[in-house]
């Protein structure tokens, strides 16, 4: 099975363990704190509760084992992130295999084990971020991500979703990389791979522009860039000529790279508007209506095209074929 869809099959089997959807049954309260969610100590002599209070290494441990036992998912692991402890509950950052999956949540007890919490964002809260972003004619959200990170892909997923719906704002949107020049190679945090991807997407945004969004939408399904680059009618010898020319590719890389070391960019995904770090966790999180409220609270004067309500959900992190996996994350690639 390919890597990436083995991956995605186990985090939904997760989710939707979490869920209590299983089997495609409508389990009511009862059933599901009790028969799945309740996590009990497993000892010699049996099954007995557990303390009303575990540490975030007790928790780990039982997370990770239910799941392994229930599902037979043996590749679920702690990610490099660590488990915080946030309004109450704790935040747990898993992998499968070497790929991190959407954080998940528990209670301090160990008792609830669920898929997403949503931060509230008021209207006034939202009303007060927006006030205090710098106003231009023509805003320019610049959203700096490296291609395999996957809260990079889930930001990319998000602006290809703002401009397949509202054109308009395709020009107040430029996705920029993260990088280095060393020896005239492009160089990126996750190797090589990530790095050529890096430049094909620069030389596209660059020199095929009526491309790049078509070629990216597929790209972010399954991260197959060949059948890509055809489905979108790509001219791939303009493209090599590109990636290999250090006056074109390298040098479009370059001034994404400046802005790097300009801005301290440091992680993947990195927002800013105007030329000011802004965060899209001020409007709402990872969600199209989120990002496009962002770029419209940077115009002077508002736009028609601000009144069209985009998608709520959050949108998944890594490759995906749909646009959401009903999960959130806040993560970030350094």
């Amino acid at each position: 099975m390919h890597k990436q869809m083995k991956i995605k099959i186990c985090s939904v089997v997760i989710i939707a363990l979490i869920s209590g959807l299983l089997g495609g049954m409508a389990m009511g309260y009862q059933g599901v704190f009790a028969d799945k969610l309740s996590f009990l100590v497993k000892t010699a002599e049996g099954e007995v509760s557990i303390e009303d209070s575990l540490t975030a290494e007790q928790v780990e441990e039982k997370i990770i084992t239910y799941i392994k036992e229930e599902f037979n998912i043996l590749e679920i692991s702690l990610a490099a992130a660590p488990t915080t402890f946030e309004n109450g509950v704790y935040k747990l950052n898993l992998k499968i295999e070497d790929t991190d999956i959407p954080p998940v949540y528990a209670t301090k007890d160990g008792n609830l084990f669920f898929p997403e919490a949503k931060e509230m964002i008021s209207s006034e809260e939202e009303g007060t971020a927006c006030e205090s972003i710098k106003k231009t004619e023509q805003p320019i959200l610049e959203a700096f991500v490296v291609s395999y990170c996957p809260y990079g892909t889930q930001m990319q997923r998000i602006v290809d979703e703002v401009v397949k719906n509202i054109s308009e704002l395709k020009n107040n949107i430029k996705i920029r990389y993260i990088g280095q020049i060393q020896d005239n190679q492009i160089t990126s945090m996750h190797g090589e791979e990530e790095a050529q991807e890096n430049l094909t997407q620069i030389c596209l945004r660059e020199e095929q522009g009526d491309k790049f969004y078509s070629y990216l939408s597929c790209f972010l399904k399954n991260s197959e860039s060949a059948p890509c680059l055809v489905e979108a009618g790509v001219n791939k010898d303009e493209l090599n000529s590109c990636k290999q020319e250090e006056s074109r590719g390298l040098a479009y890389a370059q001034k994404d790279f400046d802005l790097n070391m300009e801005y301290q960019v440091t992680g993947s995904p990195t927002l800013f508007l105007n030329g000011e770090k802004a965060s899209e966790f001020d409007f709402g999180g990872r969600t199209a209506e989120a990002v496009k409220n962002l770029i419209c609270c940077g115009l002077e004067t508002q736009s028609q095209v601000c009144e069209t309500i985009l998608t709520q959900e959050e949108a998944a992190s890594g490759f995906s074929e749909t646009y959401s996996l009903g999960s959130s994350s806040s993560g970030s690639c350094q």
